[in-house]
């Protein structure tokens, strides 16, 4: 009965909320891609704390830094979202759960649009892990992640958020200005693309002598593969004994947008802010063990925890979260 009543409310809302919708749609959209080009930061790590705050407010995961952070900043909206989400919301009220979405799939049959939801919980979950083993945490490049803002300030880790001067300058001022304490965590500005930028994590007070958990999400399929085998093998040469590194790391398919014909057509919305997808892994036919067995063997890592996406869907597997230990 309580679904049948909440299936009800939600086709009267979803229609009365079609205008809305749209509107919150566009404005969202207009403000993660176009304000985000104009003041030159990633849009897709907009998307990424949108998901964030779409897992809290639905109740699938306690983020209140998000939650406030995507409140006051300039390239994204809340109340787009809302205007998106509502009667969604609506429906998970009255029936006690998500459904469509927000979800969160079972191991193996996640698809692309749990992409953020999965995801943040394959990380939560080898970061639970090993936080009690280690001293340091390292964010490389950071976005608009909220982690160190959370329940793992209290861990006692001593925290370093590592991104290019733009997206770090920007964040910032709007941690600041969503009344967040970040007084526990050293900002780094860098790039990846560089070959020293490990030089400016030491020169901030990075211990290379303490076991230490580096959270590398989202990133590696923007960079081109010596960018990404560098970064491993720097971080390697670096890093005490017991030390993790927590990364996603997505198939060719992906990349490249064979993985789903959908996404070639949202390809050219990365382009406007220069995010042109590059590295993957061969995941196809069953090969995704191997593949990934391979990659961190030949930089001399070895392999934790991983959470193949999708290999229970008839596409297969299209990004793997691991840990790697150094």
């Amino acid at each position: 009965m309580r679904n049948i009543l909440a299936l009800t409310i939600f086709v009267i809302l979803q229609i009365l909320f079609i205008p809305l919708a749209i509107v919150g749609a566009i404005w969202t959209g207009y403000k993660q891609i176009v304000v985000s080009k104009r003041l030159g930061v990633s849009q897709t790590a907009i998307e990424i704390i949108n998901g964030r705050w779409t897992m809290h407010v639905f109740g699938l995961r306690d983020d209140d830094a998000a939650a406030k952070l995507a409140a006051v900043l300039p390239n994204t909206s809340t109340l787009g979202l809302w205007l998106a989400l509502f009667p969604l919301y609506a429906y998970s009220r009255i029936a006690g759960a998500t459904r469509w979405y927000p979800t969160i799939a079972k191991m193996g049959e996640e698809k692309l649009f749990n992409l953020i939801m999965n995801r943040t919980g394959y990380f939560d979950s080898i970061i639970d892990k090993v936080k009690d083993d280690a001293e340091q945490f390292v964010v490389m490049g950071a976005g608009f992640d909220t982690r160190a803002y959370n329940e793992l300030k209290k861990s006692g880790l001593k925290m370093f958020e590592l991104d290019q001067a733009t997206t770090q300058k920007l964040k910032r001022t709007y941690l600041e200005k969503a009344g967040i304490d970040t007084t526990h965590v050293t900002f780094v500005e860098t790039n990846f693309s560089q070959e020293d930028w490990f030089n400016s994590l030491v020169a901030a007070g990075y211990d290379a002598t303490k076991r230490t958990i580096f959270l590398w999400e989202g990133v590696t399929l923007y960079l081109g593969e010596t960018a990404v085998r560098n970064t491993l093998r720097t971080v390697k040469a670096n890093a005490a004994e017991g030390s993790i590194i927590a990364a996603d790391i997505y198939a060719k398919s992906f990349v490249t947008g064979e993985y789903d014909s959908r996404m070639k057509a949202t390809m050219p919305i990365l382009d406007v802010t220069d995010e042109k997808l590059s590295f993957g892994l061969g995941m196809a036919d069953g090969a995704y063990q191997q593949s990934l067995t391979s990659f961190a063997t030949s930089e001399g890592l070895t392999i934790g925890e991983s959470y193949f996406m999708g290999y229970k869907t008839e596409k297969g597997v299209w990004v793997v979260v691991v840990e790697l230990r150094v």
